[in-house]
């Protein structure tokens, strides 16, 4: 691997017809996932339980869902 400077560069010399990679922007950790996650445990619990829990489990699968979804577009928004 070719990993020589040049004098006055900031990263390695790059082999030919490869590019030098953009920096992505990491996206914010959010407690989405975690709520999605535990909807639908609720709602496979409420299968051998109760309908109140599969209830309970579906609203916030719908309320996590949607939260996630905002929140990506969002972050999509903002340059």
């Amino acid at each position: 691997m070719n990993t020589e400077q040049t004098p006055g560069a900031a990263s390695p010399r790059l082999r030919p017809g490869w590019n030098q990679p953009r920096p992505e922007k990491q996206p914010e950790p959010t407690a989405w996932p975690a709520a999605l996650a535990l909807a639908t445990t609720l709602m496979l619990w409420g299968l051998v339980s109760s309908l109140i829990i599969i209830g309970v489990g579906v609203a916030l699968f719908v309320a996590a869902l949607a939260g996630w979804i905002g929140n990506i577009r969002h972050e999509r928004k903002q340059p």
